[in-house]
């Protein structure tokens, strides 16, 4: 892992989980093991390479585990380890903070008007657990 300018541990975490897939792969994962294509439906945006990389990544870290089953065609889980449930709570509270963001900023691209009223997109059914 790369040095950090300030020694935080906020900052180490960040080094890890920064970016905009990480915690979202670990969110997925915390509902149990997915395929890589499972992983790639739900995260429309994210490309092979990208989402490769960040698996790996978060292997490497002890967080996430691949599991290769010989089959044909082979198959591959990814689960979170022990380590990577530890991410629970973390990942609860960024959904409790996202879920907030909703109902007090407005989505870039509305209208004004919209300031301060819930938002009409879909809510994921974990975002509706950590509401409800």
């Amino acid at each position: 892992m790369k040095d950090t300018v300030t020694g935080c541990s906020v900052e180490h975490a960040m080094h890890l989980l920064g970016g905009r897939w990480r915690l979202l792969l670990v969110s997925f994962l915390i509902d149990g093991p997915k395929r890589f294509n499972e992983l790639k439906r739900v995260l429309p945006g994210i490309s092979q390479r990208m989402l490769t990389l960040d698996l790996r990544a978060l292997e490497a870290a002890g967080l996430v585990s691949r599991t290769v089953y010989p089959s044909t065609p082979v198959r591959v889980e990814y689960a979170l380890t022990e380590d990577g449930m530890r991410l629970k709570t973390v990942v609860a509270a960024v959904q409790a903070f996202g879920l907030w963001l909703k109902q007090h900023r407005p989505v870039a691209g509305s209208s004004p008007g919209l300031h301060g009223s819930p938002s009409t997109d879909s809510i994921r059914s974990s975002d509706r657990r950590a509401a409800g």
